[in-house]
């Protein structure tokens, strides 16, 4: 079970580093040329966003790779679980059916990694 959370939480560190990397730094006019949603929403909150998943991401691995406060890697779960539930809420009030499938998906491993972390694999 150890491995296959530090797999799921190397894609989920992938991942979010992507797609936090593209939130922060892309320019907002080639941001919503691929992520509708983006332009009707306000530019600070997408700068946001995407530092949030950076810092999420991050969090998966870091702490638990350094032995370093470790129950921190649970912390960061949390939270992404937090941008993804927000970002589902967001996606089902604007009918966005084609974003709604990866932010579960992404969900529902953030799940896996918490729930595998405090019960099947606890870190100190």
């Amino acid at each position: 079970m150890s491995i296959a959370l530090w797999i799921i939480r190397g894609l989920l560190a992938l991942a979010f580093l992507l797609t936090g990397w593209t939130k922060t730094f892309t320019p907002m006019g080639r941001l919503g040329s691929y992520m509708v949603w983006v332009t009707v929403t306000p530019t600070a909150l997408v700068r946001w966003i995407g530092i949030a998943e950076l810092v999420g991401a991050i969090g998966l691995i870091l702490p638990v790779l350094t032995g370093m406060v470790p129950w921190l890697t649970i912390a960061a779960a949390i939270g992404l679980a937090v941008v993804m539930v927000s970002a589902a809420v967001f996606h089902a009030a604007r009918k966005d059916s084609r974003e709604m499938g990866l932010t579960l998906a992404l969900l529902v491993l953030i799940l896996f990694v918490v729930v595998g972390h405090v019960i099947w694999v606890p870190l100190a």
